[in-house]
């Protein structure tokens, strides 16, 4: 009793499988990418010696319309030759049952075969054009009554970090009212980078014309991080110092209070134990003394615990990244004159010019989120205290939580400074 299995892969929509997967009772596969010519073998070899079973993923992959999956099912069945097919059962009798299913399925490939189509032409994927972009021929433009929205939106994060912030904003200046998650979408966005996004998470790079370059995303993307490790209200509190300072005899984070005057001409800040368990409590400390205390801490530790760090060569990370991409750009012009040549046809062509855009892709990706320079270089700027007494407070607290994860304060001024490495 011998037992053979065919499949057919469409290269446009899958991967072929694991000749393995088929158990060790199989004797032979008969294995199609793109066209054919195995199932021509497949019968060739059946005329000569008819195996006793064929077993098969889908009926749909004897042909591409039901009069060839009909044909080709009579021509095996009359060699004796018994089907199994791993999805949707089928028996002689029983086609006429699954045969709306077999339709539905190939309607369905058909459909993804055509937007696959399009994505090795590095079309935009089907649907509405993301807001601040219409669809353009072969790609995305800008919409310039929404582009300009969606600039000021990113420019407004990149700013005061602060998601909420940027989202009230809009609203404000605009009449726009998004939801934090929509905004969230919106930063993290490979559209907005001039980058494509498919259903099947693949990007393509430098597709259209970005709203955000390089460098502003690589600073949206640490935000969001620094953002993730802090309480939510912290993220977004005005003060440098929110969500950073904690108390080192009761352990509890401190928040920042104001007390004006009831003339509210002048304000004074506090930073108070959030919630202290002590009896009597922990007093709260002036904010601008602290302040000033922590950035002389800052620039007595920063450097020589840098000094310390075995920091790695960003110049040996990068250079090869760099020549990997300009290797990769090199065969997508190889390609172009192999295709020009006829030496490779059109798909074949596009399939591997998509590969190869993903792969640069990747690398890009990899490229944007190494530090944008030389640690050692940078703390000899930030070490000096009228450096941060010159920045605002959203600006101080970028570069603070770039630099430090947790501040801890005995009081009333000995200061510990955890930094993020």
């Amino acid at each position: 009793m011998k037992i053979v299995a065919y499949c057919y892969t469409n290269p446009l929509l899958d991967i072929p499988p694991d000749s393995q997967s088929w158990g060790t009772e199989v004797e032979q596969v008969y294995q199609d990418f793109g066209e054919r010519l195995a199932l021509k073998q497949l019968f060739f070899d059946c005329g000569q010696s008819p195996p006793s079973t064929l077993i098969l993923r889908r009926l749909d992959e004897l042909g591409d319309d039901l009069t060839e999956i009909s044909d080709r099912l009579r021509q095996l069945e009359s060699l004796g030759i018994e089907i199994i097919t791993q999805y949707l059962p089928y028996s002689p009798g029983n086609l006429g049952s699954i045969l709306p299913a077999i339709l539905k399925n190939q309607q369905c490939r058909k459909l993804q075969a055509g937007h696959a189509r399009n994505r090795l032409k590095v079309l935009p994927p089907p649907g509405k054009a993301p807001y601040g972009y219409r669809r353009g021929k072969d790609r995305y433009i800008l919409d310039r009554s929404t582009a300009p929205l969606i600039k000021d939106f990113f420019e407004r994060f990149l700013l005061f970090g602060s998601l909420g912030d940027a989202v009230r904003y809009l609203e404000k200046r605009y009449g726009k009212k998004i939801a934090i998650s929509t905004a969230k979408k919106w930063l993290t966005s490979p559209v907005y980078r001039g980058d494509l996004l498919y259903k099947n998470q693949d990007i393509i790079a430098d597709t259209h014309l970005g709203i955000l370059s390089r460098e502003e995303a690589a600073q949206i993307d640490r935000l969001l991080r620094q953002n993730s490790k802090l309480p939510t209200r912290s993220a977004s509190a005005p003060r440098s110092l929110a969500g950073l300072v904690f108390c080192q005899k009761c352990q509890s984070g401190m928040t920042v209070s104001r007390v004006t005057r009831r003339d509210k001409k002048q304000e004074y800040l506090y930073l108070r134990p959030r919630n202290c368990p002590n009896q009597p409590q922990c007093k709260a400390l002036a904010y601008q003394t602290i302040l000033e205390a922590i950035i002389r801490q800052i620039c007595q530790d920063l450097p020589p615990t840098v000094a310390q760090l075995n920091l790695p060569n960003l110049e040996a990370i990068k250079n090869p990244i760099v020549v990997q991409i300009a290797q990769k750009k090199e065969l997508l012009v190889q390609i172009t004159n192999l295709e020009s040549e006829g030496i490779l046809d059109e798909e074949t062509a596009n399939l591997r010019r998509y590969k190869l855009r993903g792969e640069i892709a990747e690398l890009q990706g990899k490229l944007d989120q190494l530090p944008l320079g030389d640690l050692s270089v940078i703390v000899q700027a930030v070490s000096l205290p009228q450096f941060w007494l010159d920045l605002s407070e959203s600006e101080r607290r970028f570069y603070f939580r770039e630099f430090i994860k947790r501040v801890e304060i005995t009081p009333p001024e000995t200061i510990k400074l955890i930094f993020v490495f």
